[in-house]
């Protein structure tokens, strides 16, 4: 049977407007964003490892820039500094929603994600310290085993979960923006080199003209992105890690809509930036980042360096310890009770996906071994070992639990309950917590404009 023609009024313009639009939706899958890094990494490994090896790292150490300006830079550095404050933007973004209109603005249903993401911080850095400390190794990477990376986190959730309850994403949505919340907190205090003062005032000049511009309701990116483009410079130039902008810029944009206005803007340019930071900034990132040659030598040897050492046993036993005990204690000892829907082998499940440490735990890991690159490369590859191991004890643990439910309610569950995690699911959900006899609230979704509670980026 021969298909019917296309429309007339379809011309080639606009069949390159939809295809724009497909992959743009593709991107705002958080599937996607993990695969995106996946790809990504992998791909970096195979070229460190090849007999391109020796091209890849030059083109990674290369430098460009303007050194009139002081951004002058390798192009692993413009990745890292440049391109991954677009990540920090949608972070940015993120955290300002959740702490107006989403889970954390309710103390009492956020109060256990919380607790969890403090203590899955906490414990994999004193993991760290304690190897590193007993066997006299680099103390300065006790921060690299505390990050989570929400998008192979919720990329593998997606993937393996789809029938669990909706409260089990809404859990690990909000632990993860504490997470980021905390873990650029540590970026900004202890990564911070000597600072310059007049870039830094220069900076919060740049940030302020920005709020009033937003909220005196001036329009137009010609205006926008310049002035976050001299923020950023400035930031960088300060001596505070250039991604801190990012976020700074992200928090100010205004999430709650005005009157006649069908979207914040806030909702509105991340639905716009986000597939550039899910299907390029943060692969490009990770191309340059995670490009780490890897023997039979490396891996054998990794439990003999206390830096990789700590750094698989934070991530992989340090985010168990830490999420599960916290959030396990806080119930116990508190009038805090767990989401109904849930049980404590979810739980374990998302503590161990939290192990997923990749974007921010590759970034601390640059800072904070800057003078030793061979200890950067070995740690590096630490990281990746433990991201691998916690993504395939969750795939596990979670697959087992996700058949479980099928199994009580069904392929297709209720709302509020199983099948309610899905790979283009907007996030919402109730929360994770309750107060005694109280369900938890839910994170909230991103409306009609197709952008999620968290984005996974």
């Amino acid at each position: 049977m021969t298909p019917p023609s296309a429309p007339s009024s379809n011309v080639p313009g606009e069949y390159r407007e939809r295809d724009r639009r497909s992959v743009a939706e593709f991107l705002r899958l958080e599937v996607s964003g993990g695969l995106m890094l996946l790809i990504a990494a992998t791909l970096a490994l195979i070229l460190a490892n090849s007999p391109l090896g020796d091209g890849y790292a030059s083109v990674r150490d290369h430098y460009l820039g303007f050194s009139e300006l002081g951004l002058r830079m390798s192009i692993g550095h413009w990745a890292a500094d440049g391109l991954l404050a677009v990540f920090f933007f949608i972070v940015g973004i993120e955290l300002k929603r959740e702490m107006v209109i989403g889970e954390l603005r309710n103390p009492v249903a956020a109060i256990l994600p919380i607790v969890a993401a403090v203590g899955g911080m906490a414990v994999p850095a004193i993991f760290y310290a304690v190897v590193v400390g007993v066997q006299g190794g680099n103390m300065d990477g006790w921060a690299v085993p505390m990050a989570t990376d929400i998008a192979f986190a919720l990329g593998v959730l997606a993937v393996v979960g789809r029938n669990l309850p909706s409260a089990l994403r809404t859990f690990l949505l909000t632990l993860a923006i504490v997470d980021d919340l905390i873990a650029i907190t540590v970026i900004a205090i202890f990564y911070t080199s000597n600072l310059n003062f007049l870039a830094l005032f220069g900076s919060f000049v740049g940030l302020a003209v920005f709020w009033v511009l937003h909220h005196k309701g001036v329009r137009g990116w010609y205006i926008y992105v310049p002035l976050a483009l001299v923020i950023w410079a400035l930031m960088f130039n300060s001596g505070v890690h250039a991604t801190i902008a990012g976020v700074a810029i992200g928090m100010l944009l205004r999430s709650t809509p005005r009157e006649g206005e069908k979207h914040s803007p806030a909702e509105h340019v991340e639905h716009i930036v986000h597939p550039w930071s899910a299907g390029l900034a943060v692969p490009i990132f990770a191309l340059f980042a995670a490009g780490v040659a890897i023997s039979a030598e490396t891996i054998t040897g990794l439990p003999q360096q206390p830096e990789a050492l700590g750094v698989v046993l934070g991530l992989f036993l340090g985010k168990i310890v830490g999420i599960f005990g916290a959030s396990w204690l806080m119930v116990r000892l508190t009038r805090v009770e767990l989401n109904p829907v849930l049980r404590w082998a979810d739980i374990a499940g998302a503590s161990m996906l939290a192990g997923i440490g990749f974007t921010v735990s590759l970034l601390i890991s640059e800072l904070a071994f800057t003078e030793d690159l061979e200890l950067q490369e070995t740690v590096k590859a630490a990281v990746l070992l433990a991201s691998l191991l916690a993504a395939v004890g969750a795939s596990i643990v979670l697959s087992m639990r996700n058949r479980q439910y099928t199994a009580e309610n069904g392929p297709e569950g209720p709302g509020d309950g199983p099948a309610a995690v899905r790979a283009d699911d907007g996030g919402s959900g109730h929360g994770a917590a309750a107060s005694p006899g109280t369900p938890g609230t839910g994170a909230g979704s991103g409306g009609d404009s197709g952008v999620p509670a968290r984005s996974g980026s």
